[in-house]
């Protein structure tokens, strides 16, 4: 996680941008909680690193991340955005009742992933796996 947010200042700096104390702290957020925060979530746990930051910042920082594709939105059986790393594999089964989420790290696309990329001469950094159904309680 400490090489994802290096990697988060890093890009930020060589694409000219300040690393300003908000700034520092919605990093500090993903770094922490990477995973399926909302702008909201951010903020909250953004002041405790820095008690002056803004919904604004975080709403600007968040969408510079997105353009400069370091961390990209997601939805998760509600309206509510939230945010995930760009790179790697990100992978869900979503209860479409009650909306329970649970995230699983066993992926096996891998060989789909390499024939896609040959059949398409496609470079593929990334992807989202979601599977919708019911939940053990609501089946």
């Amino acid at each position: 996680m400490a090489r994802e947010m290096s990697q988060l200042k890093k890009a930020l700096k060589q694409a000219g941008y300040k690393l300003t104390p908000a700034r520092l702290a919605v990093i500090g957020v993903l770094q922490t909680h990477c995973e399926h925060y909302s702008h909201q979530q951010i903020l909250t746990e953004g002041r405790k690193i820095y008690p002056k930051l803004s919904r604004a910042t975080v709403y600007r920082t968040m969408e510079l991340l997105v353009d400069l594709r370091l961390v990209r939105p997601i939805y998760l059986n509600d309206p509510t955005q939230r945010f995930v790393m760009a790179t790697g594999g990100h992978h869900h089964l979503v209860c479409s009742n009650c909306g329970d989420t649970i995230e699983f790290d066993h992926c096996t696309t891998e060989q789909l992933a390499q024939e896609l990329a040959t059949k398409y001469n496609f470079q593929i950094n990334s992807h989202l796996l979601e599977f919708q159904g019911l939940c053990k309680a609501c089946h």
